[in-house]
């Protein structure tokens, strides 16, 4: 996660449009508008960014997420929970402020990725993930 720097603004107003699925943000007066498919593709987790350069993790089938929770942490940040479970991503000032001045560099981005990748934004296009390994007694997985 990256930290919250002195010199990064902190929103005057977050609220989630669940109609258009998107989340409007101000900061310094000025309103921005951040998809929630935006927000779930570029989760500042670990699962998506990875635990370092090359494990990125490129996220498809997102197009129809939802924000079914939102939940402050601290002064600094906030913790969305996403409509296909995840929660992992903590989304502090700074990177919701990056991510507003950057939105369609971003976007167009994960765009170019998903293409290269020949993968959807559309989850019926898309293989369902894979189950998680069940661990059985002794810690050994099936």
């Amino acid at each position: 996660m990256a930290g919250l720097r002195p010199d990064t603004p902190i929103p005057s107003e977050i609220t989630l449009n669940q109609k258009s699925r998107r989340m409007d943000i101000v900061f310094d007066g000025v309103r921005y508008e951040l998809s929630y498919e935006f927000l779930r593709v570029l989760s500042p987790s670990a699962e998506v960014r990875g635990h370092g350069p090359g494990q990125e993790v490129l996220q498809v089938g997102k197009q129809d997420v939802e924000i079914v929770g939102l939940e402050p942490v601290g002064n600094y940040a906030i913790r969305p929970t996403f409509s296909d479970g995840h929660d992992s991503g903590l989304y502090s000032w700074d990177i919701l402020h990056d991510f507003c001045l950057r939105r369609d560099a971003l976007w167009q981005d994960y765009l170019d990725r998903l293409a290269a990748a020949g993968a959807s934004r559309d989850p019926a296009q898309c293989p369902p993930p894979p189950a998680k390994p069940v661990a059985k007694c002794g810690g050994a997985k099936a």
